[in-house]
Formats: C-alpha cells, sequence, structure tokens
C-alpha cells in the first residue's frame, strides 16, 4: 500500500492529543477516517480539522462496535489508551484497556481481514536509559504499569504477526508535545503546564532535582512516523522508535519555556520526585528513518512558539486553563493547585 486515497482507516483514540493530529493528516491524504474514542481525555473539538472523519463515541473493550466497524476496513492505527499518572491510582483499569483492550483490537482486526494494524506503543516501555541514545535492542524494564501495559500490548501485536503472520507494525513515540497536549488530571504533561503557569505568572513545578531528562517531538512530527508506518511494506513486523534524538533535563525545559513565554524571571518550585518517573530518555530512530522517511522538522523552539499561538488562539486565558490542572496527578485524591 503506497496511497491513503479512498483507505477506510480506523483511528482508535483518534479524538486524543496525537490521534487528532494523526487523523487530520490521514483525512487531508484523502483517507476515509472513522475515529473510535470514548472520549476519556479525547474531545470532538479536537477533530475540527479532521475533514470528514466520523467519530464513533465508544470503547475499544466493547466488541459489538468492532463488529460493526472493522469490516472493510484497510488500516487500523490503535492509540487508544490510558496514561502512565492514571496507572499509578488506577492499574487494574489500565492494563484492561492497554493491554486486554489491545489484545481484544488485534483479535478483531484479524478476523475483519484488517490489512494492516499500526499499534502506538510508548518510550515508557523501556523504562529509565541505560546507554543513550536509545535504539530498539535497548532492554525494555518499565517503571509502571502503563509501561508494563503497553509493552504487552506491544507483545501482542508482534506475536500476531510471528503466528498468524498478520501484518502489524509496533511504534514507540517519545514524548510528543504541541496543540492539543493535555495540561489537565492525570494526562497533563510537563510542557503544557510548563507554559501555561509561565503565561499565568505561577512557579513552574518540578518533581525532584529535574536532572531527569526526556526527548520531546512535535506533535505533528510524530503524527507522520506514525502515518507513514500505515503505508511502508517494509515496515511489517518491526518495532520502531519515532523521537527527536535530542534530550533535555527538566530544569533545562524550564529555562527554555520561560523564555518562550517571555517569563524569563519565571520561578520554579521542587517538589517530591513523581513515583516511577523514568530519569534518562534519549531516543535513536535511525530505523525509522531509513524505512519510514521519518525525519523530525520541528526544533523545540519553534514546536513551543506553536503552541504559545494555539493557546492565544483557544479563547480561555491560562488561568482558566489551569483550573483544570492537578498537580500531583498520580494521586487520584489530590485537587491542590500550587
Amino acid at each position: 500500500m503506497n496511497s491513503l486515497s479512498g483507505s477506510k482507516v480506523l483511528v482508535t483514540g483518534g479524538a486524543g492529543f496525537i490521534g487528532s493530529a494523526l487523523s487530520t493528516r490521514l483525512s487531508a491524504a484523502g483517507a476515509l477516517v472513522t475515529v473510535l474514542d470514548n472520549l476519556a481525555t479525547g474531545r470532538k473539538e479536537n477533530l475540527a480539522d479532521a475533514g470528514d472523519a466520523r467519530l464513533v463515541v465508544g470503547d475499544i473493550r466493547d466488541g459489538a462496535i468492532l463488529e460493526r466497524l472493522l469490516p472493510g476496513t484497510d488500516i487500523v492505527y490503535h492509540l487508544a489508551c490510558l496514561g502512565v499518572r492514571h496507572s499509578i491510582h488506577s492499574p487494574t483499569e489500565n492494563h484492561e484497556v492497554n493491554a486486554s483492550g489491545t489484545l481484544g483490537l488485534l483479535k478483531a482486526a484479524r478476523q475483519a481481514g484488517v490489512a494492516r494494524f499500526v499499534h502506538v506503543s510508548s518510550s515508557e516501555v523501556y523504562g529509565t536509559a541505560r546507554t543513550a541514545p536509545m535504539t530498539e535492542d535497548h532492554p525494555a524494564f518499565p517503571m509502571t504499569v502503563y509501561g508494563a501495559s503497553k509493552l504487552a500490548g506491544e507483545c501482542y501485536a508482534r506475536a500476531f504477526h510471528r503466528v498468524y503472520g498478520y501484518p502489524t507494525v509496533v511504534l514507540r513515540p517519545f514524548n510528543a508535545y504541541g496543540p492539543r497536549c493535555h495540561h489537565e488530571g492525570d494526562s497533563g504533561e510537563v510542557i503544557p503546564k510548563f507554559l501555561l503557569r509561565c503565561l499565568a505568572g505561577r512557579p513552574m513545578v518540578v518533581f525532584g532535582d529535574g536532572a531527569q531528562t526526556r526527548d520531546f517531538t512535535f506533535v505533528d512530527d510524530t503524527a507522520a512516523g506514525i502515518l507513514a508506518a500505515g503505508l511502508v511494506d517494509e515496515a511489517v513486523g518491526l518495532t520502531l522508535n519515532l523521537g527527536s534524538g535530542s534530550e533535555v533535563s527538566i530544569l533545562e525545559l524550564s529555562r527554555i519555556v520561560a523564555a518562550a513565554a517571555g517569563r524569563p524571571e519565571a520561578s520554579v518550585v521542587h517538589e517530591a520526585e513523581r513515583p516511577g518517573d523514568v530519569k534518562r530518555l534519549c531516543a535513536d530512530s535511525g530505523a525509522a528513518r531509513a524505512i519510514l522517511g521519518y525525519l523530525p522538522s520541528v526544533p523545540l523552539a519553534d514546536g513551543l512558539r506553536r503552541l504559545g499561538e494555539w493557546y492565544a488562539r483557544a479563547g480561555s486565558t491560562p488561568e482558566d486553563l489551569l483550573r483544570g490542572e492537578v498537580v500531583r496527578n498520580w494521586d487520584a485524591r489530590e485537587t491542590a493547585v500550587i
């Protein structure tokens, strides 16, 4: 398959952050896109730019919905999941969606004759980097139930390829950011939290000493790599990283975000380390570059500018948006805002 024009595509979790960026790209490429999302973290408005994409509100664990949607589908892009902080307060539900839900979806897709299954996993399967940059051969020692459940899901995808010859691809995106990213609830991530706090004149909250590093990739670059995995036959059966190849410490990130927000004087407060926090991540995406033509093009400073512009157009003040923030978002009881 080398063209999406007229292809029928199902995107699970397609109203979420990365999923909506992917759905928008797929629609622009001529695909007939159906989004399956239960809107636990996704939003209908995230699909405003996704052309004629059809939203079906439902759960990937609902077999009746899968039986209705999968026949005639050419590609499944599977992004539906519950996140890393959610797994700390609700480990069983996290496993049921990310691991068992993936297994059920693989089974249903194979039975329906879907020609390609792209499973979007996570760099969290690696745990803390032992060597860097991290290739796909780096040991997988996840530190959270989320990381473990995503690893289980990708193992199921590889097993379906090896046992049944089913055409699956596994992708491991590193830390994505950009428009429609989450600052709120247990999905909230560091870049939107830092940026909104700077804009609102509040201190940025750093957990631990801030020496932990991440590999940040603009969401459109991540979505481009995911899309390509559904088209390139040489990717079938493979597991591929999608990252920028640049690592930045959280403390350095706070300075970069403050400068991007025009608030270089913004302050930082340190809180106790988060449970299960990975200490270091840095991707080697050479395989994806060679096989998918994956080449991230948006540097961090430019991506932060684009995110700031998106917030400026959103119609809500940073103060209003921060009302949905939970600082210690791994604790279901936590409601305090610093």
